[in-house]
């Protein structure tokens, strides 16, 4: 008997992590794997589609200048209507937090259809932070069948909210799978390659083992307004204080983002604003890089793997497996307390190698297979030893 899967996501963080997972499907005996993107990203998105050698078999196209949420999850709603009642899947898996996860599961939902969720049971508590990614992974949580849980403290999230037991199986994170592939790929990339990428200045800077580089994320909607005022101000602070130190932003094309990132940070000689990266190249300045400062979520995964200390400018994270571990410290967007964290991470010696060395809770790149796994075996249970623990 054939299972058909249906994969749906929608921006580059899922695309990223869900990749590694279609190829496994693809791949899995029994399994007839469908794609379908709602674009909710489109350039973004398609950058990872081509990375990765997807074509989906259905694509939304939802991306429209001035999008908001009312947009997306309606556009997807409508719109999977007509996929879900044309290919009718066995089951379709959704990933993480974002409206496309949400508004596909509600679909999947309506057509009683079953939904798997991947990345299932990050939580903080506080529907407002982050906003609207803790509304929408605990809202499908609800209409899920089957749900992949990325650590145990993930499952016990679950557990918590009278999930079944027998419904949750611990995979680890599939961004480590993605991570580890694209990174073995970009390790193999002469000089030439990046000095094309990021031109011959900056590929020196941050070459030079004279030099430290910090690397930096921003874009999440609750930092919009004075949060990013705030950060921007603290960079700003680290840039004039340590000459010594290259500073690189990729800065995202949200406006909310753009504007006080460049009203704050333009013309300071060693901190380098550029593009949003591809994936390839963020993965490389991603290992290039001695820290790295975000507000984002997957980078808390991907850093520790990469033996990279995460400083994280939010109050709360619904990843707190890294800052148990030691590998993530949460500083808020308090331009003193991230200016003092960045310094005595990158001054301490010892606290610097222990927060490198620290154990990645987030898992070892065997995620795929063990979904696949559990899919294929018709979802039956699985042993403790077949199961991701930290």
């Amino acid at each position: 008997m054939t299972i058909k899967v249906m994969t749906i996501f929608g921006t580059r963080p899922e695309a990223i992590k869900m990749a590694p997972l279609v190829i496994g499907l693809n791949e899995a005996d029994g399994i007839e794997s469908i794609l379908c993107v709602t674009a909710q990203h489109r350039e973004m998105l398609d950058q990872v589609l081509n990375l990765f050698g997807l074509k989906p078999n259905h694509d939304l196209d939802l991306m429209a200048p001035g999008q908001d949420l009312f947009d997306i999850t309606t556009r997807c709603l409508l719109g999977l209507r007509e996929v879900f009642r044309t290919d009718r899947p066995d089951l379709v898996l959704v990933h993480g937090d974002t409206t496309t996860c949400f508004a596909a599961g509600l679909a999947a939902f309506y057509e009683n259809i079953p939904v798997g969720h991947v990345e299932a049971g990050l939580r903080t508590g506080n529907l407002q932070a982050p906003f609207p990614e803790e509304a929408n992974r605990s809202l499908v949580g609800r209409i899920t069948n089957y749900h992949f849980a990325p650590t145990s403290l993930a499952k016990n999230n679950l557990l918590a909210e009278n999930i079944k037991e027998e419904t949750v199986w611990v995979t680890g994170n599939t961004v480590i799978d993605a991570l580890l592939i694209v990174r073995d790929i970009v390790e193999n990339y002469p000089d030439g390659h990046w000095v094309n990428q990021f031109g011959k200045p900056l590929f020196e800077r941050i070459s030079s083992t004279n030099r430290k580089l910090i690397l930096i994320t921003g874009h999440r909607r609750e930092n919009f307004g004075q949060g990013f005022i705030d950060l921007c101000s603290a960079i700003r602070e680290l840039a004039e204080c340590h000459p010594e130190w290259d500073l690189v932003y990729p800065v995202h094309l949200n406006p909310n983002v753009q504007k006080p990132v460049y009203e704050i940070l333009d013309g300071l000689k060693n901190v380098n604003l550029i593009e949003p990266l591809d994936y390839e190249p963020f993965v490389w300045m991603m290992n290039q890089s001695d820290l790295i400062l975000t507000d984002s979520g997957g980078i808390q995964e991907e850093g520790p793997a990469l033996g990279k200390p995460v400083l994280v400018m939010r109050e709360v994270t619904e990843r707190p497996e890294a800052v148990d571990a030691g590998t993530v410290l949460l500083v808020g967007t308090n331009r003193e307390k991230i200016v003092t964290a960045v310094e005595n991470v990158m001054g301490d010696k010892a606290k610097y190698i222990a927060m490198s060395r620290a154990h990645n809770p987030y898992g070892d790149g065997l995620a795929v297979e063990r979904i696949v796994r559990a899919i294929s075996s018709g979802f039956l249970p699985t042993n403790s030893e077949d199961q991701w623990t930290i």
